[in-house]
């Protein structure tokens, strides 16, 4: 029976045939010592078609495809056309090596050609790829490990786009520095309570906090020097006027022993070490809360930003978080409890991270196994939501919490909580009027924008009216600028020659006052000598 080796290189398909195998044995250890020997091994394996990628993208989708264990229309054409045909109703006379099984099993699913994948098709196609720039005649001494370094590139860009746009790793990140931070503050400020409570021990029984402590211990240094001067200062970091007091009184009654100088330096530079990792911290929480919004903000909304990133990582990412079932999601986190009962055949664990929830310490003793399954229940909805949604929106987890806070009053009060399908109901309304109301600012973004790209142009064309102005003023003019000069001087006069035509007309105004006002004499005159006249022949008549 004839065996066929696929081999998928960077530069193409290769299909080659095992033939003789008898020479270097049939067995795996065998084939592993005769792969080193070229002569040995070219004897056995010879090249029987091969198929070249016709571009680097093309590389890439092929190499997407087989990593994935799907068999391209490329690839079952190339097959197709180089393996002998296989008639109806027979079996096939040859055989094909792989080397992942599933591909294997989804090439014998689609076009009935047996396949194989064991050690001994490994080994064998172990050798081809390492004598496979002997096999073709065509390659150049270095175009295999271009292919191969520019394929590698892009394939290891591809997956890091892939876990960008998802952004949930930057939660897995911070949610662990959170959880050790938290250990590494808790062990610091041990310390400099041990620490400074040899010379201040009386301040370990006022001051509870730890971020509290470190600022105080730096602030005093030295508890003699402690005096009414400091004692605003005091009250400025405890916010407390009577602690404030009280740690001046305890001060001055102090039974601690004295420090060095050199000592109290120490301590103060300490102190400031753990003030810098407890404002660092709170700097990464408020991180880590708007990161949880923008990638899972219905289980953010649901269960909370420290229990929802500790059940992303803890899956390993969000589309695995949303790929377990709900009874998987509820003991995430106990896996160790649960493999342990199952051996000792006791009882299983109820709750894993999402104990940490406040609904399970709200729930009474008998209720908490049933509370923990049905928030469980919502969160598998909850990040199911947000791994598959296009849009994000916080109307679902809003719902799932107040349908969690009915079940609590349901087991407290019987109170008879909400049917699932009326509330869902009602998150897709809001989520409906959230898509609207964010439709109508992206709208209303674009028109200011619009707006303003408006008023740049104008007020450009407004600079390039005055600069070309401010060139046909000045004693250089530039040829491009004549034409416009000239149309502008047709349109609008310079401002000398506005001057003359405003004192021109006046002048004229003038005139014309001065000839009317003779006009109106000369009118007068005439009306005047009339009346004589009438008078004279009234006194003759």
């Amino acid at each position: 029976m004839a065996l066929y080796l696929l081999y998928e290189s960077a530069s193409g398909y290769g299909l080659f045939l095992a033939h003789g195998i008898d020479e270097i044995g049939q067995n795996t250890e065998a084939v592993r010592n005769s792969v080193t020997d070229l002569n040995r091994f070219g004897k056995v394996v010879k090249l029987a078609a091969f198929n070249p990628f016709e571009s680097a993208l093309d590389a890439l989708n092929q190499q997407n495809a087989v990593s994935e264990g799907q068999m391209t229309d490329e690839l079952r054409n190339f097959l197709e056309l180089s393996l002998p045909k296989v008639k109806e109703g027979k079996k096939a006379k040859f055989s094909l090596g792989v080397v992942d099984p599933k591909i294997g099993s989804h090439i014998q699913e689609e076009t009935k050609i047996p396949c194989q994948s064991n050690e001994f098709v490994s080994e064998l196609i172990r050798g081809v790829r390492l004598h496979f720039d002997r096999f073709i005649d065509n390659l150049k001494p270095g175009d295999l490990e271009k292919a191969q370094l520019g394929l590698g590139h892009s394939y290891s860009r591809a997956k890091v786009k892939f876990n960008v746009n998802r952004e949930d790793n930057m939660v897995i990140q911070a949610i662990f520095l959170l959880d050790t931070l938290d250990k590494d503050v808790n062990t610091f400020s041990m310390r400099i309570r041990e620490w400074y409570s040899w010379h201040f021990p009386e301040l370990v029984k006022i001051v509870n906090d730890n971020y509290l402590y470190a600022k105080l211990a730096k602030f005093i240094e030295d508890k003699s020097e402690l005096s009414e001067d400091k004692l605003e200062g005091l009250i400025e970091i405890l916010g407390d006027e009577d602690k404030a007091k009280e740690v001046l009184e305890a001060a001055k009654a102090s039974m601690g022993q004295d420090l060095s100088p050199v000592d109290l330096i120490n301590v103060k530079m300490f102190a400031q070490r753990v003030m810098e990792l407890a404002e660092y911290r709170k700097k990464l929480f408020d991180y880590l809360a708007t990161k949880m919004g923008d990638i899972a903000p219905n289980l953010a909304a649901l269960i909370g930003e420290v229990v929802g990133a500790r059940l992303i990582s803890h899956a390993g990412s969000l589309t695995n978080l949303a790929k377990c079932p709900s009874s998987t999601l509820q003991i995430l986190g106990a896996e160790k409890a649960l493999f342990r009962a199952l051996k000792t055949k006791g009882n299983t664990p109820k709750y894993g991270l999402i104990f940490h929830s406040s609904f399970i310490g709200r729930a009474s003793a008998k209720n908490k196994g049933r509370m923990a399954r049905y928030l469980a229940n919502k969160c598998s909805i909850a990040s199911r939501i947000d791994c598959f949604s296009e849009s994000s929106t916080t109307s679902f987890g809003d719902k799932l919490r107040e349908q969690v806070e009915e079940r609590l009053d349901f087991y407290d009060k019987g109170v008879a909580p909400r049917k699932n399908i009326d509330v869902m109901k009602a998150a897709m309304e809001t989520a409906a009027n959230q898509g609207a109301e964010m439709d109508v600012d992206k709208e209303t973004e674009q028109s200011t924008k619009k707006s303003k790209k408006k008023k740049s142009k104008d007020n450009d064309e407004a600079k390039a009216d005055d600069k070309e102005n401010a060139a046909t003023n000045g004693d250089a003019e530039p040829k491009s600028g004549k034409k416009k000069k000239k149309r502008a001087l047709e349109e609008e006069s310079t401002p000398a020659e506005n001057g003359k035509e405003n004192g021109l007309n006046a002048e004229n105004g003038t005139e014309k006052k001065k000839k009317k006002s003779k006009d109106v004499e000369m009118e007068d005159v005439a009306a005047v000598s009339e009346g004589k006249k009438k008078k004279k022949k009234k006194s003759a008549e």
